[in-house]
């Protein structure tokens, strides 16, 4: 079963999230069957996925067609004679499964010759455990959502006839994700590791316009995503936005250009989420670094000579992998490979001292494995992803982070962002931003943007935020591999400072 579009009077007498997901007696016919066929594979592992996503949204308060996604299905993997082999199958009866088992030990076969290493050496499974990170109060079905979204949609629309701008307002939105996912590993060597979560993402987005120039300011928009249930969206206030979002747009209108100049940048998490996903995150998955990725993805400027000497930032600079963090949204107890997921450091002190691999990845580099081997979907393999990738906080709030900029430019929320193919000169622009001059935030400006070279725009980093700068947000949509895969990433962030960044303003 794939996407259905429904109309919104008819998914309000639904509830789909609430439909039973695989039953017992499905699931243990499926282990039998796994039991029976693997016999005699030294190196045979299963991963069963299922999962259900509803996506509702309300654009110039009318409710648009709700999305109803549901996939179910599962991967088989072989290790045979050196070689590593995989196939997928919606066929989940005990002849699919054995066809799509020839599959991969077919493929395991012709691999042999051709293998990069000898992937007789991975690690095979064994662990069983149960971890369940859904929510105990639940997800919101379509009622809940669509009432939400319409309720923040006539907020917006309020408080745009509240300012006597209804005409400048040219387009609003409210929308809400949820998904619940299950996956059950198995594997020859005994391993049944079953595990659940589910998530929430909300989003609100408003566009002025006046006299050609248009501005844009959203709260969320696919950057807010936590694991979780209900109780995520009061944490993240999703309703609550709607009146300041409107000011701003209309505000930006009016504001000056950004100034284009070197100057001292404060990144709040909004944009710092971004600045760390592409110019830490991404540069720092092994495949990159090996090369794997360079024909789609782009490769790396990062060597794995420079694990454990590489000065990637200032010695304020500390991040770390984390795949166990509550409520953040790549939060997991073990990868799609069955790797037990720790925590791991990247980057200590400012130096490079880890980086993140799958154990394949690990295996072929002599490098730590990261528990980082994650898949999109049943029909996709594992490959290194990030997880949750999180700057540790600093010492200084956002009042002392202010004072220690004498000119600079505050920035937040990003619009846009280009990064070349290593991951290394890059160019972004934000929403919204407000000089500073002698400590304190001055005057709007619109259009704010930076640049600079990720081998050296981390060591400007000059003031790191305290927890209570800090926010925890995800993105649903990071792309890599062929064939694509669009994977949910955790960022937790403080607000930073840098110095002498390059500025600069344009639409």
């Amino acid at each position: 079963m794939g996407i259905i579009l429904v109309h919104p009077e008819a998914a309000s007498r639904l509830n789909y999230l609430k439909l039973p997901m695989r039953d017992r007696a499905s699931t243990d016919a499926i282990e039998k069957s796994f039991e029976r066929l693997a016999q005699g594979i030294d190196h045979c592992v299963l991963r069963l996925v299922e999962k259900r996503r509803l996506g509702v949204s309300v654009r110039l308060d009318v409710p648009e067609p709700v999305l109803n996604d549901h996939v179910s299905g599962c991967m088989l993997t072989v290790v045979e004679d050196g070689g590593a082999g995989y196939a997928a199958t919606g066929d989940l009866s005990e002849g699919g499964l054995e066809l799509a088992l020839k599959d991969a030990r077919d493929r395991a076969k012709l691999t042999a010759s051709h293998r990069l290493f000898d992937a007789a050496r991975l690690p095979i499974p064994a662990d069983r455990a149960r971890v369940d990170n859904r929510s105990a109060g639940g997800l919101p079905g379509v009622t809940d959502c669509l009432a939400m979204t319409s309720d923040a949609s006539r907020r917006i629309k309020a408080a745009a006839t509240n300012a006597k701008a209804m005409d400048k307002i040219a387009d609003w939105s409210a929308a809400i994700e949820v998904a619940e996912c299950h996956s059950l590993l198995l594997s020859s060597a005994g391993a049944r590791i079953e595990q659940s979560y589910g998530y929430v993402s909300p989003g609100l987005s408003v566009v002025a316009r006046d006299h050609g120039q248009s501005q844009q300011r959203s709260h969320g928009d696919g950057h807010m995503a936590r694991q979780g249930g209900l109780e995520q969206l009061d944490v993240v206030d999703f309703a609550e936005h709607g009146e300041r979002l409107v000011g701003e747009a209309l505000a930006l209108l009016r504001a000056p250009e950004c100034p284009t100049e070197n100057t001292d940048v404060l990144l709040m998490p909004g944009q710092m989420i971004l600045q760390l996903h592409e110019s830490v995150g991404h540069p720092l998955e092994l495949d990159r670094i090996l090369g794997d990725e360079r024909n789609y993805a782009g490769g790396s400027f990062v060597t794995p000579e420079m694990i454990g000497s590489y000065q990637y930032g200032a010695e304020c600079l500390n991040v770390v992998f984390d795949p166990r963090v509550p409520n953040e949204l790549a939060s997991y107890a073990y990868d799609d490979d069955g790797t037990r997921a720790e925590r791991h450091d990247l980057i200590k002190d400012g130096i490079l001292v880890g980086a993140i691999g799958s154990a394949s990845s690990s295996l072929r580099a002599g490098i730590p494995a990261a528990a980082s081997g994650r898949a999109s979907s049943w029909n996709r393999p594992p490959i290194d992803r990030m997880a949750n990738i999180n700057l540790l906080p600093g010492d200084h709030d956002l009042g002392a982070l202010l004072a220690s900029v004498e000119r600079g430019v505050l920035m937040d929320t990003n619009r846009s962002w280009s990064i070349d193919h290593l991951r290394n000169k890059f160019q972004f622009g934000c929403e919204i931003g407000w000089l500073i001059e002698d400590g304190e935030r001055k005057g709007l400006i619109r259009n704010p943007g930076y640049r600079g070279v990720s081998a050296n725009f981390w060591r400007s980093l000059d003031r790191v935020g305290d927890r209570s700068t800090e926010a925890v947000l995800g993105t649903l949509d990071c792309g890599k591999g062929e064939p694509n895969q669009l994977m949910q990433v955790g960022h937790s962030t403080p607000a930073c400072v840098f110095r002498n960044v390059q500025v600069f303003g344009g639409g």
